[in-house]
């Protein structure tokens, strides 16, 4: 079991808690990343992108002219390919592109991931977040309680912030600030994961990851 220090919104340390190798000191892996990585940018692709061929181009549905004795070239329709305002040949045309890696290479992924930013110490593990609604309860005083707490309190730049989604002043708070993010612990993801610098999990939280991703 690994063990890492529980601290304060103040960095200062509290408690300890021991969490499980499997899941906090997972080997490396860099295919289990790249699978996930693309599985997670893959599925951004909307597909949508068409154009029309022949059969779908208004007109041309009339022979120009006669097969023969004109002297020009046999034409069966003006919206042939070749044609000005023609179909497209060989277009694009809407696909699907959704990829879907097994349940444990995602978690497997987590993992490793979570791993890594404990090896680098950018994994900050906290008793709890609390952010006070002020008097007019605005977005924008959540926003400023949340910025006091994780840059001033705990010394952050660029953060991904994980507690239950019951901490509605939390979620409020840091989800408008262009440097941190805020998720629930079931909706942590590889992207958000790499994305941030330093990953700060509530005691709570970090017992639930350990919960759903152990093998």
């Amino acid at each position: 079991m690994a063990k890492f220090d529980v601290v304060n919104t103040e960095l200062k340390k509290v408690s300890e808690i021991e969490l499980s190798d499997a899941v906090f000191a997972a080997e490396p892996n860099e295919h289990l990343i790249y699978e996930v990585a693309k599985f997670q940018a893959i599925n951004r692709r909307a597909g949508t992108v068409a154009v029309k061929n022949t059969s779908l181009v208004s007109g041309g549905g009339k022979k120009p002219w006669k097969q023969k004795h004109t002297g020009r070239a046999r034409q069966g329709s003006i919206r042939a390919s070749h044609w000005v305002g023609g179909g497209k040949a060989m277009g694009p045309k809407p696909r699907d592109y959704t990829y879907r890696p097994p349940r444990e290479v995602r978690r497997g992924a987590l993992r490793v991931a979570l791993s890594l930013r404990a090896r680098e110490q950018k994994l900050l593990i906290v008793d709890k977040i609390e952010i006070r609604a002020l008097e007019d309860k605005g977005r924008k005083r959540l926003s400023n309680s949340a910025t006091k707490v994780l840059t001033a309190g705990l010394k952050l730049q660029n953060a991904l912030v994980v507690d239950a989604k019951d901490n509605v002043n939390l979620h409020r708070g840091v989800r408008n600030l262009s440097r941190f993010d805020v998720l629930a612990p079931e909706g942590l993801n590889l992207e958000s994961l790499l994305k941030h610098d330093t990953v700060v999990l509530t005691a709570d939280a970090a017992k639930k990851l350990e919960g759903a991703l152990a093998p």
